[in-house]
C-alpha cells in the first residue's frame, strides 16, 4: 500500500460523458467525479486519495454520510459513478479557509493530520498474525507509489520491466550470513521493524520453509559476498485474499503460493536493490510473471495493468495490476526515493467482495 498524503493539487476538468450535472476533476492521472461547475481547469483543491479514513465531521461537511466504504462508512474507495471511474475526493474543506492553495500545492503541504485523516489499516487474519519480536537486522520493504498519482516517475523511452502485481500478502525474509539467521515478517510488522517468531501455523513461515527460501538466500549471499539478503515475495492462495490464482493457501500438506518480486543485498555496508530474474538461478524460487521489458510508454503500462492473471496459466480471474521498475535501478526525485511504481486495474479496484489483508 502506498503512503497517505492529503495535498492541494492543480486540477484539469473534463466533461462527464454520461451525466450533464457532473464533471471529472483530474489529479495526475486520477479522475474524481465532481458536481458540474464546482471547479475550472487551473483551480486548486484538496485531493483525498483512496484508502483514506475520514473523521465524521468532514464526512458530514462533504455530504458523504453513509456513502463511503467500510463498516463505518468512512473510507475512500474507487467507485464508478454513471459509468466513470472516480478515484479519491476533490474538495475545499472549511478547515482550510484562508489557506493559500497555490502556495500549498507548490510546497506539497500534507494536510492529513490537520484534517484528522488517517491511512486505512486492513485487518490481519489469524493465519497471518503471530507473536512478534524486535528485528533490527530486518531488511525493510518500501511502499510503492501509484503511477497515476505520480505519472512523471519514469522518462518516456527509458528501459523498464513490468511484472504482474499479485493480490496476496507481502512476505519479507532476511537472511543474515553471520550466524545464518532467518528473519521473517509481513509488510505491516516489517514497517515497525518487527519480525514474526517462527510458528509452523503461520502463513509466512510456512511459505518460507515450504519453498526453501533460506537455503536460496544463503547461496545468493555467498555468490554476491553479501552480509544480508532480503527476499520479498507475494504469498497467495485460497484463504489469503479473494484472488487465489488456483493455489491452496491454507492446505496442510503443501505450502501456499509464493512468488518473489524483489531482492535486496547488503554488500560492504550498502543495500542494493536487485532484479530477482537477474540474480537468482533458474528454478531456484518462483518469480512473479514478467510481462514486458522495453521502452517506457504510459499506454503500454495502462494496457498491461488490466486483463487476466497469468500466474496460474489458466486466466482464472482478473489481474490486479503491474509493477514498473527501471533498468538499471535509480533514484527518483519525483517520489524522493527508489524509482518504482504500480498501476492498478480499474476492474480490480471496483470488484465486489474484495479483501485487502496486509
Amino acid at each position: 500500500m502506498s503512503t497517505l498524503r492529503v495535498t492541494v493539487e492543480e486540477l484539469t476538468v473534463h466533461d462527464h460523458p454520461n451525466a450533464d450535472a457532473l464533471e471529472l476533476a483530474q489529479v495526475g492521472l486520477y479522475r474524481a467525479v465532481v458536481a458540474k461547475d464546482s471547479y475550472r481547469t487551473g483551480d486548486f483543491a484538496l485531493y483525498i486519495p483512496e484508502q483514506a479514513v475520514l473523521p465524521a465531521g468532514l464526512i458530514e461537511e462533504l455530504g458523504l454520510t453513509g456513502r463511503l466504504a467500510g463498516s463505518a462508512a468512512d473510507r475512500v474507495k474507487a467507485v464508478r459513478l454513471r459509468g466513470e471511474l472516480s478515484q479519491g475526493l476533490v474538495c475545499r474543506p472549511r478547515a482550510l479557509d484562508g489557506v493559500d492553495f497555490a502556495s500549498a500545492a507548490e510546497e506539497g503541504t500534507d494536510f492529513a493530520e490537520l484534517l484528522g485523516i488517517v491511512k486505512w489499516s486492513p485487518p490481519v487474519p489469524t493465519t497471518m498474525d503471530g507473536d512478534v519480536e524486535r528485528a533490527p537486522d530486518l531488511l525493510p520493504w518500501v511502499d510503492i507509489e501509484n503511477l497515476q498519482r505520480y505519472p512523471r516517475i519514469f522518462e518516456p523511452g527509458e528501459t523498464v520491466v513490468l511484472t504482474e502485481k499479485l493480490h496476496g500478502t507481502a512476505c519479507l525474509m532476511t537472511y543474515v550470513a553471520e550466524g545464518e539467521r532467518v528473519i521473517v515478517s509481513s509488510k505491516g510488522f516489517g514497517s515497525k521493524a518487527l519480525a514474526l517468531k517462527e510458528d509452523e501455523r503461520n502463513l509466512y513461515w510456512r511459505a518460507v520453509r515450504g519453498h526453501g527460501v533460506p537455503a536460496v538466500a544463503a547461496r545468493l549471499a555467498e555468490r554476491l559476498g553479501a552480509t544480508r539478503i532480503g527476499v520479498f515475495a507475494e504469498v497467495y492462495g485460497t484463504g489469503v485474499q479473494d484472488l487465489p490464482y488456483g493455489a491452496r493457501g491454507n492446505a496442510a500438506d503443501a505450502p501456499p503460493g509464493y512468488a518473489v518480486f524483489d531482492v535486496s543485498a547488503e554488500i560492504d555496508g550498502q543495500v542494493h536493490w536487485l532484479d530477482p530474474a537477474q540474480v537468482l538461478e533458474a528454478g531456484e524460487l518462483p518469480l512473479v510473471p514478467r510481462l514486458f521489458e522495453g521502452p517506457y510508454a504510459l499506454e503500454t503500462v495502462l494496457e498491461l495493468a488490466s486483463g487476466r492473471e497469468t500466474v496460474s496459466g489458466r486466466d482464472l480471474h482478473l489481474r490486479e495490476g503491474v509493477v514498473i521498475r527501471p533498468v538499471p535501478e535509480r533514484y527518483s526525485p519525483v517520489v524522493g526515493g527508489r524509482a518504482i511504481a504500480k498501476a492498478i486495474s480499474p476492474g480490480y479496484l471496483t470488484r465486489k467482495g474484495g479483501t485487502e489483508y496486509e
